[in-house]
């Protein structure tokens, strides 16, 4: 029960209020009357609802953007105003940390503990990093040619503009973190946003509009509308006065979102599935490398884009190193993430948890080796970590996204081998290389298919490092610079003299 729980007493004040969508000014329920419910992973429990906003409410919510932009006070404002704010924005989330972090805990499963130093923490950190960049967007000038006038004297240049309003969909596995990702570029640069968190956490999102409007954001600059995928989102991306669409979730929705946006030809950014490879070299440091194989798979319960889910190793190690990395998911404590001892907390549902162990019971069923781990338990939606040996290339468990804490090990013998197991997959969203060998790593690294290749390390994410993928892994980039290029226009000007 909610009242057993050791939580702030903020959170829990949160928590039992009436919750509702920020549609510009205002807190409102959905026109239809409709909530919608979310639960606690670790329990199954339902905490509360949500309103479950329609194409109406998202229009409300569009149009309440589109004013924002166009003619509030927003619209106006300098540069500097723009990262004035976004400091501001950090700062009160820093104050609320420990509550953005219990929040992400109770709807989404994950360690308390670990999301306070990691999710908000590197959520505040990127707004800190977006703020600098509202005074650094640029145009350019040019010297024009014009042969059919060569008498003419002209003036040339190229402004870059914000895009408009922001259409962003985000998934439920860093609901906190990815709602920053977008949210950062867009104000930095001038944008409007109408959020759609994903159904399963809606808390911190809604906890955002809270700190936005206290910051003293002008109404409208950012909405949230809360409700399911098929309703509220496949609303949003379709609606024709969203100017750009930005995406972090599923392959698979993230195809029907592009087809949407492209009726209107709006401007879109899909950050998307994976199934990143982890490579250790023969000349790796050995008990490194399967310290950071575990972390790069059961990390978040395996419940990231760019988990390292696929693992290759030298055959003269692999026994050693599936074995260490066994060791450290039988050694794993599992439980509520409000627990700061627990290493791992549940999946994000009752239907995900069927989905990864049902990827367990076919690796079982076409003679796979479970290492490891390999069961699912309750009450919650608990999956053991999981080590899958003796699977083929080609695999489903090789080749699919499992989203969960399930990593399937396979041996190479050399370097144009494992480059060519590790290409062979139709994601390409990151890519990890364990190795002491410079000159071998630095030949691996252009052959590698994947947005981003990390060297004795995994998923390590900067600010100032652009993040996104390869083939089926999406379209675009978060962070750094290339992510304010994704949220402007260009727009070329030249003036006859």
């Amino acid at each position: 029960m909610l009242s057993e729980l050791p939580i702030l007493p903020a959170t829990r004040a949160f928590l039992e209020r009436k919750l509702k969508m920020r549609i510009g000014a205002d807190w409102q329920d959905a026109t239809s009357g409709r909530t919608l419910s979310f639960r606690n992973p670790a329990t199954g429990d339902v905490l509360g609802d949500v309103p479950s906003a329609d194409a109406e409410d998202v229009d409300r919510a569009v149009r309440a953007a589109r004013q924002a932009f166009d003619d509030s006070p927003w619209s106006r404002l300098r540069p500097r105003e723009r990262q004035n704010l976004l400091w501001r924005l950090a700062e009160l989330m820093e104050r609320d940390a420990r509550q953005l972090a219990e929040l992400e805990c109770l709807n989404n499963g994950k360690s308390a503990a670990v999301a306070q130093v990691m999710d908000v923490q590197l959520a505040i950190d990127f707004l800190r990093y977006m703020a600098g960049w509202a005074t650094k967007i640029e145009g350019s000038t040019v010297e024009p040619s014009m042969p059919l006038l060569p008498n003419a004297q002209f003036h040339g240049f190229v402004r870059r503009e914000a895009v408009g309003v922001v259409g962003a969909i985000v998934a439920w596995n860093f609901p906190l973190l990815l709602a920053c990702w977008k949210l950062g570029p867009a104000l930095a640069s001038g944008c409007t946003v109408v959020l759609k968190p994903a159904d399963e956490t809606p808390l911190s999102a809604l906890k955002l509009a809270e700190l936005v409007e206290e910051a003293g954001y002008p109404a409208g600059v950012f909405n949230v509308v809360t409700g399911t995928g098929l309703n509220a989102g496949a609303a949003l991306s379709r609606h024709p006065g969203v100017d750009k669409l930005t995406f972090t979730g599923s392959t698979e929705v993230g195809k029907l979102i592009g087809k949407a946006a492209m009726d209107n030809m709006t401007r879109v950014t899909l950050e998307l599935g994976g199934k990143s490879p982890t490579i250790v070299m023969p000349d790796a440091n050995l008990q490194e490398a399967a310290a950071g194989a575990a972390t790069a798979i059961f990390f978040n319960q395996g419940q990231v884009c760019c988990a390292g889910s696929r693992l290759y190793v030298h055959r003269k190690h692999f026994d050693n190193v599936v074995a260490d990395i066994a060791g450290i998911a039988n050694g794993m404590k599992l439980g509520s993430g409000l627990d700061p001892t627990v290493q791992m907390g549940p999946l994000i549902s009752a239907k995900q948890q069927d989905r990864v162990t049902g990827y367990i019971e076919l690796g079982r069923e076409l003679g796979a080796t479970i290492a490891c781990g390999g069961e699912g338990f309750g009450p919650g939606y608990f999956v053991k970590p999981t080590v899958i040996v003796d699977v083929d290339q080609h695999h489903r468990l090789v080749q699919e996204e499992i989203f969960g804490p399930v990593l399937v090990a396979l041996p190479f013998d050399d370097l144009d081998e494992v480059i060519g197991m590790a290409n062979d997959n139709p994601y390409g969203l990151g890519a990890s290389i364990w190795s002491n060998d410079l000159a071998a790593v630095h030949r691996m690294i252009p052959r590698i298919k994947s947005g981003s290749v990390w060297v004795n390390c995994h998923s390590a994410l900067d600010p100032a490092l652009p993040f996104g993928g390869y083939k089926m892994s999406g379209v675009g980039r978060e962070m750094g610079a290339a992510a304010i290029e994704h949220y402007t226009e260009l727009k070329s000007v030249l003036i006859k003299l």
